[in-house]
């Protein structure tokens, strides 16, 4: 006597409850993220007379606040050393080096940040470092 043999279902896996949880993680990653920009500095620059030069496109940015801390083409620097500095702008590249370097330092800032930047950029190969200034209002005006 033969006996039926019971039917198998092919084993499966039911996928909308695993669906349902990468929606939800979505949902709360999309409300908890914040797109404030926290790198920005407030920065007062020092006075001069001159004429203004042109602003080439591609430069490289390199912000210095008054308490000594580094931002280069928007990103802040996590430390204010040597090192840091160095890497940051190795991290731009080699190539990067042929470009113009624009120094905007806050008129507070110590002379050593400055410096500091300078002679980083002076040992990675920068030869076109400029500063930036704001226009010299006259006491008449």
């Amino acid at each position: 006597m033969r006996f039926p043999r019971p039917r198998q279902e092919p084993a499966g896996m039911d996928l909308t409850p695993l669906i349902d949880v990468v929606f939800l993680l979505l949902i709360f990653f999309m409300v908890s993220t914040s797109f404030t920009r926290e790198t920005q500095l407030s920065l007062t620059l020092p006075e001069a007379k001159g004429i203004a030069a042109e602003n080439e496109a591609g430069a490289v940015q390199i912000l210095v606040s008054p308490l000594g801390e580094y931002v280069i083409n928007g990103e802040k620097l996590a430390e204010s050393s040597d090192s840091a500095l160095r890497s940051a702008l190795l991290r731009l590249g080699q190539e990067k080096t042929t470009l113009p370097m624009i120094i905007t330092a806050d008129a507070n800032a110590s002379y050593q940040a400055v410096v500091r930047v300078m002679d980083v950029a002076g040992q990675l190969g920068f030869d076109k470092l400029s500063l930036t200034t704001r226009e010299a209002v006259e006491e008449g005006e």
